[in-house]
């Protein structure tokens, strides 16, 4: 069992940036591979970044690439979001998760440990 808690939402104005981060508890987190996902008001749950067990593999849906970067610290047990050039279309509850497999997966099944979730809303 895994234990997921987000932090670092808030609100802040379009082109702004925010770093979130996942801190997880229980079993071997190095081994799990790490996803970001985020639902907005009236849509399905979605992918956001996901980091191999590893750190050295990393996948990013495209409307955030190149402005949103995912990244963890093994020995501390955290997995982080930084969010840059920030749009109003990324407000969101975002979620991290983790997946035994260790793989840095981009579909939702994949994942069965979820956090709470952290409000990011961007004003224009």
């Amino acid at each position: 069992q895994v234990q997921l808690v987000e932090s670092g939402g808030g609100l802040v104005q379009a082109g702004g940036s925010l770093r979130l981060s996942c801190a997880a508890s229980g079993r071997t987190f190095a081994g799990y591979g790490m996803g970001w996902f985020r639902r907005a008001p009236g849509k399905e749950r979605e992918f956001v970044a996901a980091i191999r067990w590893s750190g050295d593999v990393s996948y990013y849906a495209e409307s955030v690439k190149g402005r949103f970067s995912i990244s963890r610290d093994n020995a501390k047990n955290t997995v982080y979001l930084q969010m840059n050039s920030l749009k109003p279309e990324d407000t969101a509850v975002y979620y991290c998760a983790a997946d035994a497999s260790g793989h840095a997966s981009t579909l939702l099944g994949a994942y069965a440990y979820w956090g709470q979730g952290t409000q990011v809303t961007v004003s224009s």
